[in-house]
């Protein structure tokens, strides 16, 4: 079942894709109802590469699950008079359009605002409602560049693309974050407001150390900095049965510890050579090499290091840690389906369950609102 603290909340969701969809489907673990508005072709993730034997993606499934999925023609009198009267009765309202869509709709900002004043209306576009880029296209790739998520990562001869993409997932957690907190400031306003959320922004919001180090000179180049590759603690390496395994012994104390399991205390003094440090990198990278990862596995899971195999994505589930919390719900057949639940336990309960997605009419969901 959804935790309890949204139950009675209304949230309709005209998302499409992945950013705003994901925000709504976590208001609905949060307890919320969500009410998923589509075209009558569907939302285009319906058919966003591989289908199952039903005609529709995984991804659409595992990212509308939980909600009702009703379909209107917002380009129609009758469509739009639907959603006005669900907008009528809601909470919140998710979109995701470029700015001047809802307005060519007729439901811009003074339009909902006459429709429901209490309405929360959260808008999460690409580049947010002002300046140069309000109205241009974008990617995640696009939106990592330009809010400072690429420049600093990866290898030291080009930046690298991140997977899943980060942007879209972080400007869903900040949009559900801010559309509970407008909830929470209307029950002591009593009105409503208009949320302007941007999915690059929400990547240039975590930039303040990166951008600080820029402006001062001291940002290490690509790959060199101590968390992007520059220190042999904190690297992934290769094995002997080409796997990879993770350390980042940061702290002397696991550092330490490290050395001392493999039988190399002279390279403890070693932890605060000069950045980068590539002969040391080097010195590690043949040690790993020596060994498969089920022997590392054997060796260091012991110590107290920080020392990590890096699974396989097939291996994740039955990973023994992940299984035990049971965050992850695997549905069995010849189309399985891999669901991950929010990762939030209340008071020793088990993370928060997701009904399958339904299908219903905006008749229906008006009924049951009465």
């Amino acid at each position: 079942m959804p935790l309890p603290f949204l139950t009675g909340l209304r949230v309709i969701d005209l998302g499409q894709y992945l950013p705003g969809p994901h925000a709504a489907q976590l208001l609905g673990d949060l307890g919320a109802t969500v009410v998923k508005v589509e075209p009558p072709t569907g939302d285009p993730l319906r058919r966003l590469g591989p289908t199952d034997s039903d005609g529709t993606t995984a991804a659409y499934k595992l990212l509308n699950a939980g909600k009702t999925v009703i379909r209107l023609d917002l380009k129609s009198a009758e469509g739009r008079k639907a959603l006005e009267d669900l907008l009528a009765k809601a909470d919140a309202l998710i979109e995701s359009y470029r700015p001047g869509v809802m307005d060519k709709l007729g439901l811009g900002r003074e339009r909902l605002r006459q429709i429901n004043p209490r309405l929360v209306h959260a808008s999460l576009s690409g580049w947010g409602y002002d300046g140069p880029y309000a109205t241009r296209a974008g990617h995640d790739l696009n939106y990592m560049a330009v809010g400072g998520g690429l420049d600093a990562s990866g290898l030291p001869d080009r930046p690298v693309i991140s997977y899943l993409p980060v942007a879209d997932f972080a400007s869903a957690q900040q949009t559900a974050l801010a559309v509970a907190g407008a909830l929470f400031g209307r029950e002591r306003s009593g009105q409503g407001c208009f949320l302007d959320l941007s999915i690059m922004e929400s990547v240039l919001g975590w930039q303040g150390l990166t951008l600080t180090a820029a402006a001062r000179g001291t940002m290490p180049k690509r790959g060199e900095a101590l968390l992007s590759g520059g220190a042999a603690c904190y690297r992934i390496y290769r094995t002997a049965d080409g796997r990879f395994a993770t350390l980042s012994a940061l702290e002397a104390k696991f550092w330490q510890g490290f050395c001392e399991a493999v039988g190399r205390p002279d390279w403890i003094a070693r932890q605060d050579d000069p950045l980068p440090q590539t002969a040391l990198t080097a010195e590690l990278e043949a040690l790993f090499a020596m060994r498969t990862l089920a022997e590392w596995k054997a060796l260091l899971d012991p110590v107290d290091c920080c020392f990590e195999a890096l699974p396989e994505l097939a291996e994740v589930p039955a990973h023994p840690h992940v299984a035990a919390r049971g965050q992850v719900r695997v549905t069995e057949g010849p189309e399985p389906l891999v669901e991950t639940l929010m990762g939030l336990r209340v008071d020793g309960a088990p993370p928060p369950e997701r009904a399958p997605l339904r299908e219903s009419d905006a008749a229906a969901v008006l009924a049951g609102w009465a």
